[in-house]
């Protein structure tokens, strides 16, 4: 849950099922102050042309949404006896862009595109100042997203710089036979230095799995696979023949996974 500002009102953001929610209840509040907020839901659900924007915005994002029901409402619309609430709607319509919360929190929330919609019954200046507040909301999640993100694989790769080389070695060493032989293509190389198999080995050993053998690595596996690809394109430019490339890497693969098998505290890699 969060909020923005809007003209001095708050207005309440939730999260359902990974989609932004706006309170059309808040929204309403600012104009009219605490009592009116369900009357201005009801006069504006009840116009045509907003049943017909939530219309077709239900058929766009709902496959489970009853079209017939929403065409029985927009022959009403109009009608001076006609009254549709948000749970009526939703109700007749298993219409999902809006939901009717209780409790704490509760009040009726829209799909922020819905939400955006809405803001012209409260005015042009108010839908415009929403807009610009929720992309400053979701600009600062973005920034506080990948500030973590950076800070944790700076702690990842501080370990594999610094950490000595443990004995429990993960993978394990290439053979002989196996360093002896030249893989054409370039991710088998890395493939092979960290997973000791081809694709087309592992395809052959695993026929009932979907995808490839990176789909199914673990989180360690795959920060490890990432440095050696940098490390790789170095080697490369550095025309270092793949034969060798392929013994450095196996051998980086095994510090670096040991390294990682290791560490301690290792809450930030789940």
């Amino acid at each position: 849950m969060a909020k923005i500002k809007v003209n001095d009102n708050e207005i309440t953001v939730i999260s359902i099922n990974e989609k932004d929610y706006i309170s059309l209840t808040d929204m309403a509040n600012s104009k009219e102050g605490d009592g009116r907020a369900a009357d201005i839901i009801k006069n504006w659900i009840r116009n045509r042309y907003a049943i017909e924007f939530l219309s077709v915005w239900e058929q766009i994002n709902n496959p489970f949404f009853k079209v017939v029901e929403s065409d029985h409402f927009k022959m009403q619309a109009g009608l001076t006896n006609f009254v549709l609430s948000a749970s009526e709607w939703i109700e007749k319509t298993s219409a999902v862009g809006i939901i009717v919360k209780k409790g704490k929190y509760g009040g009726t929330y829209a799909h922020k595109d819905i939400a955006f919609e809405f803001g012209s019954a409260i005015s042009v200046p108010f839908k415009l100042y929403l807009i610009t507040e929720f992309q400053r909301l979701k600009e600062e999640e973005q920034k506080q997203i990948g500030w973590s993100a950076k800070r944790e694989l700076a702690k990842i790769n501080y370990r594999i710089h610094t950490d000595a080389i443990k004995h429990n070695l993960i993978p394990q060493e290439l053979t002989l036979q196996q360093t002896a032989l030249v893989y054409a293509n370039e991710a088998d190389v890395l493939n092979v230095a960290l997973f000791g198999i081809t694709a087309k080995e592992w395809r052959e050993q695993n026929p009932d799995l979907k995808g490839n053998m990176r789909d199914y690595a673990t989180i360690n596996e795959l920060i490890c696979l990432s440095n050696m690809e940098n490390l790789n394109a170095v080697l490369i430019d550095e025309n270092i023949p793949q034969s060798e490339r392929l013994i450095k890497l196996n051998r980086i693969a095994i510090q670096q996974m040991s390294i990682l098998e290791n560490v301690e505290g290792r809450e930030f890699l789940k």
